[in-house]
């Protein structure tokens, strides 16, 4: 969503960078490049007005010293980046939970902005928490919204109390009510209640919803809001905030294509924080929103913390394990432990998410790798491994031309894609006897990306698989030349 502003952010730094010693007028420059970078991602403008005021401000205090350090635009960059956080709502929120359980969770928002949706996978995220939350219809307004919820709770485990029917039959109120009792009753400590909306803000919408907040008197009221609505995302919250009251935001589609400006000018313009951020249609898609992460990703400095941890998740204890003591032992990598990192990386989403994550992502010309990046690889890659027997996932060296031909037949991929994904495992297994030999420096464990997927531009490299491309402490392998002078000229050519 943030792609367009992180490009002109790294183009602003990047000319910040080529100067020396920073002058009045330089920050002056850059601030009105900022500038015109958040109005065209649809920030508010009084938001974007404070944002460059401070930074200006700022800077002009500090040029001084500034100048006097080895990179004075790096200390720019700083102060960018913490007035991007306290934008973005500062630190991380938490739930508030009740002292005597259930903890209710209020939804609402317009119609549209995915609430329903969104309730799943609250409901999802709490109950992986160690929580039993329960999802309450209240949303008996909108056309089927009952069912959907019934369904989206089938889905993932969750029940779902539903007695209306719903399609404008049934009291919302006295249905959040009695579902908060009969979470009490049923030793639920988790209450999530799903409210209707609206096409637009109106006086029905808030007297409701402020019936049913008074009714079940929730610890949190969260606002749903779709992040790509632009600018009358602030119009819509301060209405609700005027009508209703929330506690907290939650994004939703964060991982469109709009221009963002939502999630830069709602905490700020509310002072009500961010507090969960849906990224995509899957249920997993979602999580606690990091002020300071965003902000790393929108100034291209990645986000290695929130990757790691979505490492940690797909990468189970027994896996990682396994490969540390191996690793340890000076045991080879095989095509088994390759076919159960491929498994884990697909637990992890989208590969083009992923990599969108590291540091450095942000220029034009990655974007563009990224977008022409083939998703099923990893599918392809793993068909080939599965085709192989044991003894040639273990030993990939007896993978004759016979076997070969036959792995391709079974995989349904051509003879030269398995030759190339042996080729690249043979030179992985070396890389991790050379960082074995180095103390393992360089690989962090279960974050090695799969050896045999061809990574564009190299990306594989900086996480200890090569990509394709020979790695810079290996050198390639030199092929033997030919005793006939022509052929070896021709090969030359």
């Amino acid at each position: 969503m943030f792609d367009s502003l992180s490009v002109k952010f790294s183009s602003a730094f990047s000319s910040l960078r080529k100067k020396g010693r920073l002058k009045a007028e330089d920050l002056n420059e850059i601030c009105d490049e900022i500038r015109v970078a958040l109005l065209d991602s649809d920030v508010s403008l009084d938001v974007a007005e404070e944002f460059i005021s401070k930074i200006r401000t700022r800077s002009l205090e500090v040029l001084p010293d500034i100048n006097k350090g080895i990179n004075p635009s790096q200390q720019i960059f700083e102060i960018i980046n913490e007035e991007l956080i306290e934008i973005l709502g500062g630190n991380a929120r938490r739930i508030r939970f009740a002292k005597n359980p259930p903890t209710v969770i209020l939804l609402t928002g317009l119609q549209g902005a995915g609430k329903t949706s969104l309730a799943g996978k609250l409901a999802k995220y709490l109950k992986d928490q160690g929580n039993t939350p329960i999802l309450v219809a209240s949303d008996l307004q909108r056309p089927n919204a009952v069912t959907q919820l019934q369904i989206v709770g089938e889905s993932i485990g969750v029940p779902v109390f539903a007695p209306s029917p719903g399609n404008g039959v049934g009291d919302p109120i006295e249905v959040a009510r009695a579902g908060v009792k009969f979470a009490k009753e049923k030793m639920h400590n988790m209450v999530i209640v799903d409210t209707a909306g609206r096409l637009g803000v109106d006086l029905e919408l808030m007297k409701q919803a402020k019936s049913i907040r008074d009714a079940i008197n929730p610890q949190e009221v969260l606002f749903v809001v779709d992040a790509m609505i632009g600018q009358d995302a602030v119009v819509t919250a301060k209405a609700f905030m005027e009508g209703v009251g929330f506690d907290a935001v939650v994004l939703t589609k964060l991982d469109g294509d709009a221009r963002g400006g939502a999630a830069l000018s709602i905490a700020k313009a509310t002072g009500r924080p961010i507090m969960f951020a849906a990224t995509g249609e899957k249920v997993e898609d979602f999580d606690l929103f990091y002020p300071d992460r965003m902000a790393s990703r929108i100034l291209g400095m990645g986000d290695v913390q929130t990757l790691a941890e979505q490492a940690k998740k797909a990468f189970d204890s027994e896996t990682s394990s396994k490969l540390e003591t191996k690793f340890a032992s000076g045991e080879d990598f095989t095509l088994d432990d390759f076919l159960d990192q491929l498994q884990a990386m697909k637990k992890m989403g989208s590969m083009t998410k992923m990599l969108g994550m590291l540091p450095g992502m942000n220029s034009s010309a990655m974007k563009k790798q990224l977008e022409n990046f083939d998703e099923g690889e990893l599918v392809r890659t793993q068909a080939i491994v599965q085709s192989m027997t044991p003894a040639e996932r273990n030993d990939p060296k007896i993978l004759n031309g016979s076997r070969r031909a036959r792995i391709a037949l079974g995989s349904g991929r051509a003879v030269s894609e398995i030759n190339s994904l042996v080729d690249r495992f043979s030179q992985a297994q070396k890389m991790m006897k050379q960082l074995r030999n180095s103390g393992g420096r360089g690989l962090p464990a279960g974050m090695g990306l799969p050896s045999g997927m061809a990574l564009p531009g190299g990306m594989g490299q900086g996480m200890g698989f090569p990509s394709g491309k020979s790695s810079g402490n290996m050198p390639p392998k030199k092929k033997s030349k030919s005793g006939n002078p022509a052929k070896r000229a021709a090969e030359g050519a």
